[in-house]
Parts: C-alpha cells; sequence; structure tokens
C-alpha cells in the first residue's frame, strides 16, 4: 500500500521569494511618509530657484540690481520690457532670440533622432546577432563613455573642414558630432533593456518566419518604446542645452547657432544685463519643459524598466 503523498503548499512567488519581499520592503520605504516629506523638501529647493528665475524675468533691471526677487511680496513691480527686448534685433547679434530657438530646433531634433536610431540597430545586434568578438566590441563600446569629448573636438573638426568633405559651420556637422559623440551611452543603455526581451518571444517570431528586420522592426520597436522615451529625453535635453559642441561645429554664425549662444550674449560684455538674461533663459527652458512632460510617463516606464525580472 503507497502511502499518500501530501501536496506541496503553494507560494506566491512574488511575496515568497527573496526578491519580492525585498521589492516590497523597497516599495514600502519609498512610499513612506518620512520619504514623502524628504522628496516635497528636496522638489521645493529644486523649484525655488527656476521660480526666481521667473518672477526676474519679469521685473524691472533696477530692481534686480538692487533687490532680490523675493521682495515682490512688500514692492510687486512687474514689466513686459524684458521679453519684448530679448525678441528684438538689438544686443551683441543683429538677430532676435526666435533665429537662435528656430536654429536650436533643428539642431536638436536630428541629432536626437539620428543617434538613437543607430544605437537601437546596434544595440539589437549586440543583443540578439551572435558574431564573432562581439563581446569585445561591446566592451570597445562601453569604454568610449570615459573618453572626455573634448579630445576629440578639434581632429573631428579638421575632417569636417577637409575640402572633399567641407562641412564646418552647417548643421550637418552639428547633427554628425552629436550622433558620434551619443552613441555609447545610448547603446549601453538601449542594450540592457533589448537583451532582457523574453527569449521566447524572439524564438516564437523566428518560428514564424521572421526575419532579423522583421523582428527589430515589430518586436524590438514596440516593446522598446519606454527605452526610446527615456534615452530621447535625455539626449533632447543634453542637446538642446549644450553650447560647447554647437560653437565648434557650427561656427558661432547665426545661420546655425543654437539658442545657448544667445542667451549667453544676453549676459553682456560686463554682466549688466541680468534682466535680459532672465527673460531668454526662462524661454530656453520651455521646449524642454514640454519635452519632459510629454514624455513623463514613458520615462517613468523606462527608467524602472530591467529592474527586476520574472
Amino acid at each position: 500500500m503507497s502511502a499518500a503523498i501530501a501536496p506541496e503548499p503553494v507560494v506566491d512567488e512574488p511575496s515568497g521569494t527573496p526578491s519580492g519581499g525585498k521589492a516590497k520592503r523597497v516599495k514600502k520605504r519609498l512610499t513612506s511618509r518620512t520619504a514623502t516629506f524628504f522628496a516635497i523638501v528636496i522638489a521645493a529647493l529644486w523649484t525655488i530657484p527656476t521660480f526666481g528665475l521667473f518672477v526676474s524675468s519679469f521685473r524691472p533691471d533696477t530692481d534686480i540690481a538692487n533687490s532680490g526677487w523675493w521682495t515682490i511680496v512688500t514692492n510687486p513691480s512687474f514689466t513686459l520690457d524684458n521679453y519684448v527686448a530679448v525678441f528684438s534685433e538689438s544686443g551683441a547679434s543683429s538677430a532676435s532670440l526666435g533665429v537662435y530657438f528656430i536654429n536650436s530646433i533643428v539642431i536638436t531634433l536630428p541629432a536626437t533622432v539620428f543617434p538613437i536610431t543607430l544605437a537601437l540597430m546596434a544595440a539589437y545586434a549586440f543583443a540578439w546577432i551572435p558574431f564573432r568578438g562581439s563581446s569585445w566590441l561591446f566592451v570597445l563600446v562601453f569604454a568610449l563613455q570615459i573618453v572626455p569629448l573634448q579630445m576629440a573636438l578639434i581632429p573631428l573638426l579638421k575632417i569636417f573642414n577637409y575640402p572633399w568633405l567641407d562641412i564646418g559651420g552647417t548643421f550637418p556637422a552639428v547633427w554628425i558630432a552629436h550622433t558620434i559623440f551619443a552613441l555609447p551611452l545610448e547603446i549601453f543603455l538601449l542594450h540592457n533593456f533589448i537583451s532582457e526581451i523574453p527569449r521566447d518571444v524572439m524564438e516564437a517570431a523566428k518560428v514564424d518566419g521572421a526575419n532579423h528586420a522583421q523582428i527589430f522592426r515589430r518586436v524590438v520597436i514596440p516593446l522598446s518604446v519606454p527605452a526610446i522615451a527615456s534615452v530621447a529625453i535625455f539626449q533632447f535635453l543634453w542637446v538642446w542645452n549644450d553650447l560647447l559642441v554647437a560653437l565648434v561645429f557650427s561656427g558661432g554664425t547665426v545661420k546655425t547657432a543654437p539658442v545657448t549662444q544667445r542667451i549667453a550674449e544676453f549676459a553682456g560684455t560686463r554682466g549688466n544685463d541680468w534682466e535680459l538674461l532672465t527673460a531668454a533663459a526662462f524661454v530656453g527652458t520651455i521646449v524642454p519643459l514640454i519635452v519632459f512632460f510629454s514624455l513623463q510617463r514613458y520615462f517613468v516606464r523606462g527608467l524602472l524598466a530591467g529592474s527586476t525580472k520574472g
């Protein structure tokens, strides 16, 4: 007579495994009252300078020179002259801020799309296309992140100014430079996400007869939208706020210079035009704020993607 075998107890994996318990503890700590309090304090400290910049952009130059922005509570005085001045054709440049604003858009959009497109293809190749030397090549790409971009500015500028190329001082030169400097980090970040796509999904696509191009277009890209959005936000903000790369490769001319160059000019030769600088700086932050808040939900999902498995 065989002995009855007692059924094994069913353990809820998310809470029964050590990783599930750890995730619960971390979530509990991050959502506690103490964590919420410190988050509010940090957010307030981070927002106060931006609010001060916004208030100063509406204050007359005499008030900015003689008192702090917080005095608006006792002595309120506002004007739109600062914004009128930054959009007028005056100052160190004969062009208005709007011309540089358009230049920044022309620079930033392609300089965001190009590196992400190339990084996606490279990340997919490193993750799912085995080839000889792939591990060493990926390590080399990863190591390029520690090379300061300042080391490549002059050599790359000389290449762009060769007679057979001659693209120095043009938008394509700025696009190529930003693409080159962004690829190592973006390949690394996207590879970490793409490599965690379940192997069953990839094998099912191959069984259905899909080749690498079809898998990349129909499987990898749709599943990688959160990671793509996160990388796009970082790249967009970095290019939009950049001054060094754009100055070196655009030539600093009105036709190709970004808005950051014009903002720097508003400080004046002696740093005495702070009212114009505050207005121009706040105008320059509008687009990054719109981009960030528009893609915020993808940004958070992209940051959390890959943090846990199972």
